[in-house]
């Protein structure tokens, strides 16, 4: 059905998908200093707009409005449909305090009150 629409109209149809998925989507990854919306997220990656995203390569950061989720090792891997396409080659939940290094006990004390 596409192939019997003018030009002009399939390019504003993709940029009114683009637009829909950015507001939709509030996941953003963030590459240095510099901040991109991602169109769609699953297990084993994501994807940017192919339009304004570099070929982003190494340490990113995914965030969710501006909670910190993820610190990733991502690679570009294809481009489809206006969309480039990542995979992560590593992605580590962000924890907002240190894992501990020893077993704390259920009913140990939280804090000691001064005498």
């Amino acid at each position: 059905m596409s192939e019997f629409l003018p030009k002009e109209v399939r390019e504003g149809l993709e940029k009114a998908r683009k637009a829909a998925l950015r507001r939709k989507n509030r996941l953003r990854v963030r590459a240095g200093e510099d901040m991109y919306p991602v169109l769609r997220f699953w297990s084993g990656g994501f994807a940017l707009d192919a339009e304004t995203a570099p070929h982003l390569r190494g340490l990113v950061d995914v965030f969710d409005g501006s909670r910190h989720l993820y610190q990733a090792l991502i690679m570009a891997s294809s481009e489809e449909g206006g969309e480039l396409i990542f995979e992560f080659k590593r992605n580590t939940a962000a924890v907002d305090k240190a894992p501990l290094d020893f077993v704390r006990d259920k009913d140990a004390p939280i804090a000691l009150l001064p005498r």
